[in-house]
Order: C-alpha cells, then structure tokens, then sequence
C-alpha cells in the first residue's frame, strides 16, 4: 500500500542556496518545453513527446549561456518534463469533454476587455508559464537515490539535509523504496513530500456502527451505541481567533503599502506565514479528530451529503462553514476508513436526518436553526438536534451492513 508522508527539512545555507537553485533550473525547463511545444502547434507540427524533448533539453543545458544548469541534478529538469506531459494530457481530455466550450467565461471577458484576440494559449486548461513571483516554489527530485539515515535524507546533489517528522520512516538503503518525492517552499519552511510502498495492518473491527453529524456549533456530534461525544470547533478558540486579528491587521498594513514596493512583498509573505499558521491548526484539529473516530474501529460509520457550495450562499454562516472545513474533514475520514477496512455509509442529500425523530420515526417538517433541541410531536421525545442526527445516521450505517 502506498502512504504519503510528509516531512520538514532543515538544509543548511549552502543546501539552500542549491534548492532554490534547483527550483530556478526547473522553473526554466518548464517554459523553455512549453514554448517549443507551443512554437510547434503555430507551425502546424505534431508536439514532441517526452523522450523526444529530453534529447533537446539536452542541447539547451549545453549550451554556453545556461552552463549553471550543469550544476543541477539533470533528472530533476527531465521529472518536469513528464508533469508538462500530464498536463497536456488533462488539457486534451478536458477540451472534449467540453463539448466545443473552448474558452471560459473570465476569459472572453478580459480579451474583449484589453481588446486581443483568443489564442490557443487562453483556451480552458491549457498549461500555462509559470513567474517567479507566482508560482509556487517546488522542485521534483530523482527518487531512485533518496534514502533516509540517522535523521537525515540524502537527495542528489544536495546532499544530507536533516529533517523531522512525528511518523516512523523507514531507515536506511534498499530498505522502502521512494515514490514521486518533491520537494517545496511555503511560508518560510521547506517541506518534502513522496509516498512509500508499506504493509498496512488491518486491526480487528467491532460490532457496532457509528453516526458523525457536522456543524459548526461544534464540529463533529459523534453517536455510538446511543452514547454523544462531540469534538469542539477549533474555530472558536482563543488562539485561532487572534491569530485571524493579527491575519486581518497585517492585510491592512499590506493595502497601505506602495504597490509592488519592497515593503509590501514583505507585508504579504507575513500574511502568508500567518495564514499557513491557522490552516496548519485546522487541518491538524481535522486529522485528530478523524483519527479518533477511526481509532473507535467501527463497523461503518455514518455521515452526510452535505451541499456545502448551497450552504455558503447563507452570508451569517459561509466563513463559519468555510473555516471548518467540511469536504477535507470527509476525505481525511474516507481514505482512513479505507485503510482498516471501515464501510463510509454516506447518506442522501435530502435525508431527513435533522427532522427524523431517532426514537420513532416521526418527520418534523418545521425545524428551523435556531432550534437547538429536537422536540417530538408522536412520542415526545427530547433530544440534542445534533445528537438525533447522529444516532439517525448510526442506525443509517447499522442498516446498511
């Protein structure tokens, strides 16, 4: 089984000068190979595929003027090479699936606005160049030589770079191989990312079944053999709400600043640092909590279809829904739930799971928000409205099985 880990690299001065030497090369071999593509397209030529365009990019790095790519690892420029084929893969397979819509709307919109013409170049998912004030720093490395040892991880040309990791990464050469390793710069920390080839261990389930309502209230009411737990909304503590002060002081602070000036590049990457600080403490709050329903190691697990694009057009609660992150809270839950061989039971769209009553059946069709208990008007049953939900979405999954 593949499993992505994740790790956070220490490089020393040289190492990083070397990196982001690295990134400049691949950067360069990105849009040197899609401009000879698209040179090919005007003249009505068949575009060169993989191989054949690593035989030019073999001429373009011995030329005089681009010696210091020589000082690069020569796999990592010919990895990029195959992220452009993919790209103009999904391009080709996108155009026909559209059905003859070759441009977006946003698109049309600005040529006829600035008056050019469309090019093949504006079509809808075309690669595009990549600046070196936009794109995001990240570099492929050759994943046949990387190895980890006594804490740190050999990568060609680099060298040793010491990293740290709270997951056990098997040491050593020849020991696991290393798939797809890549590694990026964000928000002042280099971070590398690759997939191993491990044994999953598949523990023993138990017999029961588990129902998960989300909200924002709280973010997860969890019912399991008719017991609530709830896991609480990070969102409301008092460390995320004044790290969004800080995010909101130092967007002000960045809209003061001269356009494009020093300063203001400055301004924004402390945004950045900041803003990568509270989706690091969200999707950390997401991971425990998704690892302490898996840890529960029920049959199926319960939860809903939510329509999360309809529910963000409410104005009082679309940041509120936005922040809690809903969609990642279900991906994380379905690939653990995968992993242990866990049923994800998701119920339908318009499943009544607030409205049934979890004791008798009965559907209130009035039940607004602000109706925080679930009052029964068949067997007067009073419940926590996100408790009913839970055991609804408990017996759903116990159904299912």
């Amino acid at each position: 089984m593949h499993k992505g880990f994740k790790v956070r690299l220490y490089p020393t001065q040289e190492q990083e000068k070397q990196l982001w030497k690295t990134i400049n090369a691949v950067r360069l071999t990105w849009n040197w190979a899609l401009a000879l593509q698209m040179e090919r397209f005007r003249n009505g030529e068949k575009l060169l595929s993989v191989y054949d365009t690593a035989k030019e990019l073999t001429k373009f790095r011995n030329l005089e003027e681009n010696a210091w790519l020589l000082d690069v690892a020569k796999n990592s420029c010919k990895l990029v090479l195959f992220d452009l084929d993919e790209a103009y893969k999904r391009f080709f397979k996108l155009q026909k699936q559209k059905n003859g819509e070759k441009f977006t709307k946003k698109a049309i919109e600005k040529a006829a606005r600035h008056g050019k013409k469309l090019t093949p170049y504006d079509m809808n998912g075309h690669p595009k160049f990549k600046s070196k004030n936009r794109a995001k720093p990240c570099m492929p490395t050759p994943a046949d030589n990387v190895y980890f040892k006594d804490g740190k991880v050999l990568l060609v040309k680099i060298g040793a770079v010491q990293y740290r990791s709270d997951l056990e990464i098997p040491q050593g050469k020849n020991i696991c191989k290393v798939f797809n390793p890549r590694v990026a710069y964000k928000s002042g920390k280099w971070i590398m990312s690759f997939s191993m080839d491990i044994e999953n261990e598949i523990l023993k389930l138990s017999n029961y079944c588990v129902g998960v309502d989300l909200g924002v209230k709280t973010l997860a009411t969890i019912s399991c053999n008719n017991q609530m737990s709830t896991i609480p909304n990070i969102n409301k503590t008092e460390e995320v709400k004044r790290l969004e002060k800080r995010l909101k002081r130092e967007q002000q602070k960045a809209a003061r600043r001269e356009e494009r000036s020093k300063n203001q590049k400055k301004a924004y990457e402390q945004i950045r640092k900041t803003y990568a600080h509270i989706r690091n403490i969200r999707r950390n709050h997401n991971h425990q909590a998704t690892h302490k329903i898996i840890s529960m190691l029920p049959r199926a697990i319960g939860i809903e279809d939510l329509n999360i694009s309809g529910m963000i057009k409410n104005r009082h609660l679309s940041k509120a829904i936005q922040d809690c992150s809903f969609y990642e809270f279900r991906s994380q839950l379905e690939y653990k739930a995968q992993r242990q061989g866990i049923k994800i039971v998701v119920a339908d769209r318009f499943y009544p799971s607030s409205k049934r009553c979890s004791n008798c059946g009965y559907i209130r069709s009035k039940l607004t928000l602000r109706d925080r208990r679930y009052n029964c008007d068949k067997c007067n049953l009073t419940i926590d409205r996100d408790f009913n939900a839970a055991l609804n979405l408990e017996q759903l999954a116990c159904q299912s099985m």
